[in-house]
C-alpha cells in the first residue's frame, strides 16, 4: 500500500515467557506492522550489550525454541494478519533440525527469517526447505557491500531486504542519512523489494528521516532498553513498552 513500515525486534522468551507474549501482543496492539522475535542464543555476535543481556535473561529463565514456538503459536491464534519474523543466529537452527525447524514455522504461520550469520553461499538448503512452505529467507545488507555482492545477495532474496544502517553491533551508533541514501539507491539497481532499515534508530525523529529513503524500519535495541529499564515490574514494562511503540508509529507518518 505505499505506506512506511515500522518492525519491532524484541528478544522472544524476555524477560519470560508469559511476559514477552504480553509485550509482543502490547507492540501489536501499539501500531507495528511487522514483528521480529529474536531467538535467544549464547553468543549474538551482531548484536550489542543490550540485545545480548536480553538474550541471557530469556536463557536464564529456560527459553529455548519450543517457548518461542509456543509464544508465536499463541500470537497468531491472536491475530492472523500480523507478519511474524523469526530472527537469530544458525546454530540454534542447525541444532534443532532444519527440516524440523521450517515444518514447525510452517505449521504455525511464521512468514520470514532473518539468519545473521548465514551466508549466501552457504544458505542454499534452508533457502530451498523455506521456500517450499512459502517462508521468506530475508537477506542482510551493509554500508561496506560491495556491487558484485549486491548481485549475489539479491539474487535469492525474498520478502524485503534488510540493510543494516551502521558497521558493527546493534544499538551502538546512529545511522548516517548521506550513506543511507546512496546505498538504498545503489539497492535499487539490483532489486525491486521493499527495502527497510535497521541498527542505530531510536526514536521517531530518526524513523521520519529514514523513510524519506526507505520502505520502512526496524527499531530493536531502544525497545529493549525499555523492558530493561522497568525489569522489575511486568505491568510497567507492557504499559511502556506499548506507549514508546506507538510514538515510533507516528515517525512512519510523513
Amino acid at each position: 500500500d505505499n505506506k512506511k513500515k515500522l518492525i519491532t525486534f524484541v528478544t522472544g522468551g524476555d524477560p519470560e515467557e508469559k511476559t514477552s507474549e504480553a509485550i509482543l501482543k502490547s507492540i501489536i496492539e501499539n501500531g507495528a506492522d511487522l514483528i521480529e522475535i529474536g531467538m535467544p542464543f549464547s553468543d549474538p555476535m551482531a548484536d550489542g550489550p543490550t540485545i545480548q543481556l536480553s538474550s541471557n535473561r530469556a536463557i536464564k529463565n529456560n527459553t529455548n525454541l519450543d517457548v518461542i514456538f509456543r509464544i508465536c503459536s499463541n500470537l497468531r491464534n491472536n491475530n492472523k494478519e500480523i507478519p511474524i519474523i523469526l530472527m537469530g543466529y544458525y546454530n540454534v537452527i542447525l541444532h534443532y533440525g532444519l527440516n524440523n525447524f521450517t515444518k514447525k514455522c510452517s505449521s504455525i504461520g511464521i512468514d520470514g527469517l532473518i539468519v545473521v550469520d548465514l551466508q549466501p553461499e552457504e544458505d542454499l538448503e534452508l533457502y530451498n526447505l523455506a521456500k517450499s512452505y512459502n517462508i521468506d529467507l530475508i537477506r542482510l545488507i551493509t554500508p561496506t557491500t560491495t556491487e558484485k555482492r549486491l548481485e549475489i545477495i539479491t539474487s535469492h532474496a525474498t520478502g524485503f531486504l534488510y540493510y543494516v544502517t551502521v558497521t558493527g553491533i546493534t544499538g551502538q551508533k546512529s545511522a548516517d542519512i548521506k550513506e543511507l541514501e546512496d546505498s538504498v539507491k545503489k539497492i535499487r539497481k539490483f532489486s525491486k523489494l521493499p527495502i527497510v532499515a535497521g541498527f542505530g534508530i531510536n526514536n521517531k525523529q530518526d524513523i521520519k528521516k529514514i523513510c524519506n529513503y526507505t520502505d520502512g524500519v526496524v527499531v530493536g535495541s531502544s525497545i529493549v532498553k525499555v523492558i530493561e529499564k522497568n525489569i522489575n515490574d511486568r505491568n510497567k514494562i507492557i504499559e511502556s513498552v506499548g506507549n514508546f511503540v506507538k510514538d515510533l508509529k507516528e515517525g512512519t507518518n510523513l
